[in-house]
C-alpha cells in the first residue's frame, strides 16, 4: 500500500503567547466547553480563521463571480450547522465567532440535548463509547457534527447507558 502521507497540521497556535487577555479568553473558553487543552481550542480558531479568509478573498471579487462562488461555501457551512439560514451572505460568514465553531462539537451537542449531566461527563461518554450519530459510534468529542446528524445523537445501542435509558423512558 505504501507510506502514507504525512498528516497535516490543524491548528496555528497564538501568533502572540503571553498576551494576559487572550490567555484570559481562552481559559475561559476551555472551562465552558470543556476541552482537555488549549490545543483543541486552537483547532477551532484555525477552522474558522481558514473560513473567513475564503469569505474575505471572496468579497475581492467582481460581483456577479461573488454572487456565484459565494454559494458553496455559504451552502457548505449551512450544512455544517454554522450559519442560521442558507441564503445567508458573506459578512455573516465573517461574523462567525469560535464560539459558533464549538458548538457544533460532539461534546457540546451531548451536554446540550441533555444526555450528560456535565460538559466533562459527555465527554467522557464519548470518549467511552457511549455515544453515537445515525447509530455508528463516535469517539472524538471534537467531531463536528452537522445538521442533518445533529438529530440521530443517541446512546450507542449496545452500551449499557443505552439499555438503562431504555428502561428509565420505557
Amino acid at each position: 500500500m505504501g507510506d502514507p502521507k504525512k498528516p497535516r497540521k490543524k491548528w496555528e497556535g497564538p501568533t502572540h503567547p503571553w498576551r494576559k487577555d487572550v490567555l484570559q479568553a481562552e481559559l475561559t473558553l476551555v472551562g465552558k466547553y470543556g476541552l482537555r487543552n488549549k490545543r483543541e481550542l486552537w483547532i477551532a480558531k484555525t477552522l474558522l480563521r481558514r473560513i473567513r479568509a475564503k469569505a474575505r478573498r471572496l468579497l475581492a471579487l467582481p460581483p456577479g463571480e461573488r454572487e456565484l462562488r459565494s454559494r458553496p461555501l455559504i451552502s457548505k457551512l449551512y450544512h455544517m450547522g454554522l450559519l442560521p439560514s442558507p441564503d445567508a451572505s458573506l459578512d455573516d460568514v465573517l461574523r462567525l465567532t469560535v464560539e459558533d465553531v464549538l458548538e457544533r462539537r460532539l461534546q457540546t451537542l451531548v451536554f446540550r440535548k441533555g444526555l450528560a449531566r456535565t460538559i466533562y461527563q459527555a465527554r467522557q461518554l464519548i470518549v467511552h463509547g457511549h455515544i453515537a450519530v445515525n447509530g455508528r459510534r463516535v469517539r472524538s468529542p471534537g467531531y463536528l457534527v452537522s445538521r442533518e446528524e445533529e438529530e440521530a445523537i443517541g446512546f450507542y445501542p449496545l452500551s449499557p447507558l443505552a439499555k438503562r435509558a431504555a428502561e428509565a423512558g420505557g
